[in-house]
């Protein structure tokens, strides 16, 4: 696999999660504002129960530190795509239906799994069935 496309592939998939964590940071800001907007403007004789406030908080948080683990699971299995795609070049790969064989010479990560480029011209899925030997 070249360099180029182990870097855009880490590239975009770091753009998704610091866009994610971006729009958590803005959500909660927003979440703040409006939270002293209506304190502001509360009714003085029917004030807001402070216990409302807190499990609103609570929950906005549990949603932040989601994103967050998120942000790390996807970090985690984009490394081990990488690791399972380098570990196959070199490799002789065998289709599931057995139609295919060849020698891998470069691998394609996509978000969805993984395609074998052989010295034979073809391309294979890797995925369930196939041969690695």
């Amino acid at each position: 696999m070249d360099v180029n496309t182990v870097a855009s592939t880490m590239n975009a998939s770091q753009s998704v999660a610091a866009t994610a964590a971006k729009k958590a940071t803005l959500d909660y800001d927003t979440f703040l504002t409006l939270l002293v907007q209506q304190m502001k403007n509360q009714d003085p004789t029917e004030p807001m129960d402070a216990t409302e406030q807190i499990a609103q908080l609570a929950t906005f948080s549990q949603v932040e530190q989601t994103i967050q683990t998120n942000k790390n699971l996807e970090s985690l299995l984009q490394s081990s795509t990488l690791n399972q795609a380098g570990s196959i070049i070199g490799r002789t790969l065998t289709s599931a239906d057995g139609t295919i064989t060849g020698v891998v010479n470069e691998v394609k990560v996509f978000s969805d799994g993984l395609i074998a480029l052989l010295d034979t011209g073809e391309e294979v899925v890797v995925g369930a069935g196939v041969i690695i030997s």
